[in-house]
């Protein structure tokens, strides 16, 4: 394969997709085939137990990156960003629920100066959805919140990205599904250009390796971990808040209880503290994460 010449580095983790991994790749290959840029492909077989790592290496312009284990889809998309040549990066699943014709119109962001292009998925068509659709929308909202920007859509899998910004982020980057949510936080906090396109979605091909409970606990605790590393007064402001709120009725309560004998009870001042502690653990953890900046 001729190196020299890559643009556009395509990233596809993959485990057991011995089904779908063909027709993925054939969509893939007409698309790019069609624009005058050069381009590689890269699955990464997260520890495949079917022959998905042999499906894939039917076809040119292709190459395959094996885990010996299965790693997570989060380690297979960092795996696959460290092997690129490309200054674009990307990414797809191997499912065949993204549709490879948006991808034109997403490098063609990029050229104008975006830094990440989403594919905003307009509908859930993944297995539960029912159950999908508003645990997502609840942290699409929560996430939207910690970083005072609109998500239209926080875990797309089909995404287009310079390499060099994943590259910044690559020690917080996480093993498992997380990994897409996770990058789209970071580069909104840390002020880069984001921006969405909207995509349809089609049902996958195969089985679905979505764990309900397990997934939409971790996509939770992921937004926020990121906010604590980014912008954790998002985080703290409100707490303290609420606390001062809770602790400042308590107060009036307690006077008009004890007919302002200057009696407090320990729990009100327990509350009042409780802010007062808050706050200041907020303005600590954002000095770190300021210092933290100035040193990288």
């Amino acid at each position: 394969m001729e190196t020299s010449g890559i643009v556009v580095s395509m990233v596809i983790p993959a485990y057991n997709e011995h089904e779908a991994i063909g027709p993925v790749l054939r969509d893939l290959i007409v698309v790019m085939d069609g624009l005058a840029l050069g381009y590689e492909i890269i699955v990464v077989d997260d520890g495949s137990t079917d022959d998905t790592a042999a499906q894939s290496s039917r076809y040119d312009n292709v190459r395959v990156i094996s885990h010996t284990q299965n790693r997570g889809t989060g380690a297979a998309r960092t795996t696959g960003v460290r092997a690129a040549l490309g200054k674009y990066i990307v990414m797809t699943d191997a499912d065949g629920t993204y549709p490879a014709g948006a991808i034109p119109e997403m490098i063609r962001v990029l050229d104008e100066g975006a830094h990440m292009v989403i594919g905003a998925r307009e509908r859930e068509a993944g297995t539960v959805a029912w159950l999908r659709r508003p645990a997502k929308d609840f942290i699409r909202r929560l996430a939207s919140y910690m970083v005072e920007y609109r998500i239209p859509d926080l875990n797309s899998g089909l995404r287009a990205m310079r390499k060099d910004l994943v590259e910044r982020f690559y020690g917080i980057l996480p093993n498992s599904h997380s990994w897409v949510s996770t990058i789209t936080m970071a580069a909104l906090s840390s002020g880069y250009m984001v921006r969405w396109i909207p995509i349809e979605y089609h049902e996958r091909i195969g089985r679905s390796t979505f764990h309900p409970v397990r997934d939409t606990y971790n996509y939770l605790t992921l937004v926020i971990r990121t906010i604590m590393y980014f912008n954790p007064l998002r985080l703290f402001i409100p707490a303290c808040g609420l606390l001062f709120l809770a602790g400042f009725i308590k107060l009036v309560v307690d006077l008009f209880r004890f007919q302002f004998t200057g009696h407090v009870p320990a729990s009100t001042v327990i509350i009042l503290l409780g802010a007062v502690q808050v706050a200041a653990i907020g303005l600590l953890a954002d000095l770190i994460v300021k210092v933290s900046r100035l040193r990288n």
